[in-house]
């Protein structure tokens, strides 16, 4: 009974166990060639091959690789289902990507210099960890982004040693990317990417001693001990199956044979801990994934955030998303709030601030340059892309007023200060690698840090466990949890806060800043004070200073200017430049404190330190001034007036400056615009430059494969002929040499030299001969000539005169063969005898 088409499909994904991209540029044919020799029928993968290859130009691309892979080799040709043991390549003028299994193909007209990169973003949306991309020779940085797509979604990459490319731009920007790529020559792929597949497919055994597990555990935990002792952050709350998964790929990298050899490794190597590191971080998003879910949250959740935030005397929303990756989630909550934001006139006021941190420093740096590959187009809608986005030749960057709403920060989520009054909390698909202490600790942290009413949004594979009664469900099935009003009794939020005392690397001796600072506020203090550098880092607190200073909302910042009550600001400020710039202590009296909605005075006093090993310290003191009796008024206003004619001078000489550096600012604003035209310009020519040149290299390759072949063809031809013991002599169409066989020279005088030299002037042994004038007869009415003629010493030869043709069947010159008849002459002749009479 034949199968249906859904059947035959499946059957199709089952025997497809990976799809290989691999993409070439400049002196990538040999490369190619080499990689494609290593993959054997059978393997379960498909091949798709991407060139620059120019659009003007025929391309034998797939007839040169042919002889190089026992696959059966595909032009690409658009809706074309991917199979197994199938090399599907380019063709020129086109741009290649795949879409539900399927080849797309369409017509590049923007001669687009990334034609690799949208090949790797489309197979990694496609395929998942299904999908491989390997980038060979090349000029420029095409492949480099896709890769780091194909590792974000689990893929595996590969790129070529860059010692052994032709051209090693592209090699080595790939290899740059980090530990998530293999580095192999390649003819050493073939057997790398096998060896990756198969341990990544591995199953554990189905019976496993107990000696050897606690032996796996043990060197796992000294594995994680030195990245710890490397990078300053404990994996070792994370789940053990998550570890092992990564650490067996930094194995497979380096091909160690068991978990004690990478050990080993991983001692001896001092940048081994930090690959192993990054490998560790698992970044896998997108935008607006899980659909489901922000379709949801938009609907239930977000418009009752919105509503109390417009209810506040200061009108604005904060939102945390903890484990960022490369930000597509931070601005894809970022643009939903803002579109409710503006659909409703009583939301209008509010501000919106997105807090998105990861522990990842290049996820964040790639999230704060807000640039992405042209595929996010599949996950958003055109109208969004129009709205938040900025097109970019062919990619998109976010518009600045989406950015300025998002502010990242590499951030560790286990010991970090969080974030703290929000309105809504994001960590999806993070908690799913801690162990379950971890996981409750860090949601009992998430209720504290939450306001009442606030929302928690979790990944479909996590759940708030026993802590259900803190997080009431919005939906339950969606992962959309509340903020209960209360916290359990039992549920206690628990902080790690680093040590806030940085010590200085130049000092000469320990000083123990707590008793130095006692004492010398013994000397001549005694109430409350602060130890501060001279950027006003809080170094030592001594007293109860929370009526004059109090944590800053946010991050954590131990500096004195942002935790200073508002009131006190302003005159610190003064008072430490004073201090710092006299040398001697400055006095602030009488300086008025709001706190708790009650007021106070406080005498501000600042006197520089300076402590061996320390540099230059300001140490400041508040001393409360009680009974404050009536001031004079008659002084204070005569204070008054004397202030404000100094703010009125300060002011126009303010205005003044303003002015200026206005003037300034428009001058070099209109200089940059040219210099960004220019450069623009510049970049354009540069890019189009580039891509003619690698397709020239490309085309340059090609020919010196053609040239190869030749080469061995000619050989062919010339040992076929000597072997025939034929002599032949080729001549063009002006009776000039053009090519003879060994048994030639035997007849007619021929050397190397005379190549090219016409047959008249050569001696031979025919001299009483008509052959001149049969070959010019034979040229002239393209009829073949048989005839016999005498050498000089006896010998009798048949020879064969014949037009000389061309493929394309044109008449380019005569083909003279020489055979030796004597023997048949003689046969011919009766023996003369003598006469009978």
């Amino acid at each position: 009974m034949p199968k249906s088409e859904s059947q035959q499909r499946q059957s199709e994904n089952t025997l497809l166990r990976h799809v290989v991209a691999l993409g070439a540029s400049a002196g990538g044919l040999a490369a190619l060639s080499e990689v494609l020799r290593g993959f054997p029928a059978g393997a379960g993968m498909a091949f798709i091959v991407v060139e620059h290859l120019s659009p003007d130009q025929p391309s034998s691309l797939a007839a040169l690789l042919r002889p190089h892979t026992p696959l059966q080799l595909v032009e690409a040709v658009d809706g074309l289902r991917i199979e197994p043991d199938r090399v599907y390549v380019i063709t020129p003028g086109t741009a290649l990507t795949v879409l539900h299994g399927a080849l797309r193909v369409r017509p590049d007209t923007r001669h687009s210099a990334r034609r690799i990169d949208d090949l790797f973003d489309s197979l990694a949306q496609d395929f998942g960890s299904r999908a491989v991309a390997m980038v060979l020779s090349g000029l420029g940085r095409d492949g480099s982004a896709g890769l780091r797509t194909i590792i974000e979604h689990g893929g595996i990459a590969l790129a070529q040693a860059p010692e052994t490319a032709q051209f090693d731009s592209m090699p080595r920007r790939a290899a740059a990317i980090g530990p998530g790529v293999l580095i192999a020559a390649p003819a050493e792929m073939g057997q790398r990417l096998l060896a990756a597949v198969e341990l990544a497919g591995a199953k554990p055994p189905a019976e496993v001693s107990a000696d050897a597990l606690v032996t796996a555990a043990g060197l796992l935990a000294q594995m994680m001990r030195q990245v710890a002792v490397a990078t300053g952050h404990d994996f070792s709350q994370y789940k053990t199956g998550t570890l092992e998964r990564r650490v067996e790929r930094r194995r497979a990298v380096h091909g160690s044979a068991s978990l004690a050899d990478y050990l080993d490794l991983l001692s001896a190597s001092p940048t081994e801990a930090d690959l192993l590191f990054k490998e560790l971080l698992i970044g896998v998003t997108g935008f607006f994934r899980d659909p489901a879910m922000w379709a949801r949250a938009q609907k239930l959740a977000l418009p009752a955030l919105l509503d109390h935030a417009a209810q506040q005397p200061d009108p604005k929303l904060r939102a945390w998303v903890a484990g960022c990756s490369t930000g597509e989630e931070a601005y894809s909550l970022a643009m939903l709030l803002s579109e409710l934001r503006d659909s409703n006139p009583a939301w209008r006021s509010v501000g919106l601030q997105v807090f998105a941190s990861d522990l990842s420093a290049d996820a964040i740096q790639f999230a704060r340059l807000g640039v992405y590959p042209a595929a996010i187009a599949a996950n958003l809608s055109a109208d969004r892309l129009a709205r938040y986005f900025v097109p970019e030749k062919s990619r998109f960057k976010v518009s600045p007023v989406l950015r300025e709403m998002v502010l990242f920060s590499k951030h560790n989520l286990i010991s970090d200060p969080p974030f703290s009054r929000l309105d809504l909390l994001s960590c999806r698909n993070l908690l799913i690698y801690f162990k379950s202490g971890l996981q409750q600790r860090m949601l009992a942290l998430f209720h504290y840090l939450l306001r009442p009413g606030g929302c928690l949004l979790l990944g479909r594979a996590e759940t708030v466990g026993r802590l259900e009664p803190l997080f009431p469900a919005i939906d339950a099935k969606l992962r959309i949890f509340g903020r209960s009003l209360h916290a359990m009794p039992n549920a206690v939020a628990a902080f790690h806060v680093k040590d806030a005392v940085t010590t200085n690397s130049n000092s000469q001796a320990a000083v123990p800043l707590q008793k130095l600072a006692d004492r010398l506020m013994l000397d001549e203090f005694s109430p409350a004070a602060v130890l501060v550098s001279e950027d006003g880092d809080i170094l030592y607190v001594s007293g109860r200073t929370g009526r004059f200073l109090e944590p800053a909302a946010g991050k954590a910042n131990w500096n004195v200017h942002a935790m200073a009550r508002k009131s006190l600001r302003a005159a610190l400020i003064s008072g430490m430049r004073q201090a710092q710039s006299r040398g001697q202590p400055s006095e602030l009296l009488g300086l008025s404190v709001d706190n708790d909605g009650g007021g106070s005075r406080v005498d501000l006093l600042i006197r520089p330190v300076n402590i061996d090993g320390y540099g230059r310290l300001l140490l400041i003191l508040f001393r409360e001034a009680p009974g404050v009796g009536s001031p004079d008024l008659p002084a204070l206003v005569s204070d008054l007036e004397v202030d404000k004619s100094k703010l009125r001078t300060w002011s126009e000489e303010l205005r003044s400056s303003h002015e200026e550096l206005q003037s300034t600012v428009e001058e070099l604003q209109s200089t940059i615009e040219e210099l960004q035209t220019a450069n623009e310009e510049l970049s354009t020519s540069k890019e189009e430059m580039q891509a003619m040149n690698e397709e020239l290299q490309t085309v340059n390759g090609e020919l010196l494969f053609k040239v190869e072949d030749l080469a061995l063809t000619e050989g062919d031809l010339k040992n076929l002929l000597n072997s025939t013991q034929i002599a032949t002599l080729f001549l063009d169409s002006a009776m000039n040499v053009r090519r003879f066989t060994e048994q030639t020279r035997q007849l007619i005088s021929l050397r190397d030299i005379d190549l090219g030299r016409p047959l008249s002037e050569l001696r031979s042994m025919f001299d009483d001969s008509t052959l001149l004038d049969d070959i010019a007869r034979v040229l002239r009415t393209l009829e073949p000539s048989d005839q016999e003629i005498q050498a000089n010493g006896g010998r009798w030869y048949s020879a064969h005169i014949m037009p000389y043709r061309t493929v394309a069947n044109v008449v380019d010159g005569a083909v003279i063969t020489f055979t030796d008849t004597t023997a048949i002459k003689l046969a011919e002749t009766p023996p003369r005898g003598p006469v009978n009479t």
